[in-house]
């Protein structure tokens, strides 16, 4: 007992300390603290820490892929280019910018997943902001919002719904009979909270937009690189195969064909990405492998069968809420694969499961840290030179999560 106690105690003050980042350390550092801490007194077998490790596999390759598209599309100019044309077709409008870069975002999460759009599309946006002369976070902010609202109109949306599911991914077909009109709310009501809560700073006339200049070679291979990844990844999911390597084959690829093309040397484009989000996944995971051993997760599993025989729709909204919640408190990485071992371990009705998978992708849009894709989009600004603290965040979270998650989880229920 007093094992699970120390080990529930070390997890908790590990996956807050990612959330807080105590004197602005990097989340990676705590997060493999704390799987280093479980290791050295004994609380977690090291065995079972590296098998909690290499659980992770595919998030690491679709994470590496994804991170190597972006920093090559970066990089051979492809965002700035696009940062023209997208300030041209706004025509001097703050609100017709805002509804283009939220039309793209809804398109790159569904075809690229959250962490692509926190990863790709943030410095397009940041660029296409600085291009029209205005301040560049109402429209950031887009990025971090959509990421997680339209993360489950497909499997490939969001990785965490592949820890949810894992080898029990339903097809294709299936999965958007149960979650179509669900995302559809989603993203619909995340638009108009949103759009309502950047009203102020949508207001000012943009600047024109300058001539672009053409696309350079590396531009256009980048560019041919995301869309044959959003390729692989539909048929990698309609196949009912892991998203990792494809996505990983991609990234390598398509590094491959610019760097020889160009003759460039690869060690830019290699310390340009940010390998930190690695380990903060990697220990994240032997967290929960921990987790597992206290038996908590097995608890979890019972309770929510119980109330499930007594009324799914309840059982629905209950647990798709305290899931949101428990994401902004833990981050949705390890919450999903918390959750993802309670489904395997009990039959739960298809609605029930859904709202456990809506509140693992949605809720996180409450806190700053509440999601991977969240977490990817603040490294990514702070390479612009950008930063938003939690308060001002949690302001605009708190108008915009809500309603969005108790729409989803209605329609889910209705539909299940």
């Amino acid at each position: 007992m007093a094992s699970e106690t120390a080990t529930l105690g070390i997890a908790a003050v590990a996956t807050a300390a990612v959330i807080a980042r105590p004197w602005n350390l990097p989340e990676a550092i705590w997060a493999v603290a704390g799987a280093v801490l479980l290791v050295a007194f004994g609380l977690l077998p090291l065995t079972d820490a590296l098998a909690g490790i290499a659980k992770g596999t595919d998030v690491y390759l679709f994470l590496i892929g994804m991170m190597l598209l972006a920093e090559l599309a970066r990089r051979e100019g492809l965002f700035d280019w696009l940062a023209t044309h997208a300030v041209g077709y706004a025509r001097g409008s703050p609100r017709r910018l805002f509804a283009l870069i939220y039309g793209v975002g809804v398109i790159v999460t569904t075809f690229l997943s959250n962490d692509a759009t926190a990863v790709v599309l943030t410095p397009a946006v940041y660029a296409a902001a600085r291009a029209a002369g205005a301040e560049p976070l109402p429209y950031l902010l887009i990025c971090a919002f959509i990421a997680n609202a339209a993360s489950f109109v497909l499997p490939i949306s969001n990785p965490a719904n592949l820890v949810v599911f894992g080898p029990n991914m339903p097809p294709l077909l299936v999965w958007l009979a149960r979650f179509a009109l669900p995302s559809t709310v989603s993203i619909a009501l995340t638009f108009l909270a949103l759009r309502f809560a950047l009203r102020r700073q949508l207001t000012t006339a943009l600047n024109a937009a300058p001539e672009p200049a053409p696309l350079t070679r590396g531009g256009a291979l980048a560019a041919i690189g995301i869309a044959a990844t959003a390729l692989a990844l539909l048929a990698a999911s309609a196949l009912g195969w892991r998203l990792g390597l494809p996505t990983f084959a991609a990234g390598a690829a398509t590094a491959a064909f610019i760097l020889i093309g160009t003759r460039q040397s690869p060690w830019p484009v290699v310390t340009g990405v940010s390998w930190s989000v690695l380990p903060l996944v990697a220990g994240l995971f032997v967290l929960v492998e921990a987790l597992q051993q206290t038996g908590v997760i097995a608890a979890i599993a019972e309770i929510a069968a119980r109330y499930a025989e007594r009324s799914a729709s309840l059982t629905t909204m209950g647990a798709g809420a305290l899931i949101a919640i428990a994401c902004n408190f833990m981050n949705n990485l390890p919450v999903g694969l918390i959750v993802g071992s309670t489904v395997a371990a009990d039959h739960l009705p298809h609605p029930v499961v859904a709202g456990a998978l809506i509140g693992v992708d949605l809720g996180p849009n409450l806190s700053i840290t509440g999601s991977l894709a969240t977490i990817l989009w603040l490294v990514a600004l702070r390479r612009e030179g950008e930063g938003i603290n939690a308060w001002r965040f949690l302001k605009v979270g708190v108008l915009v999560m809500p309603p969005a998650l108790i729409g989803a989880l209605a329609t889910a229920i209705l539909t299940g």
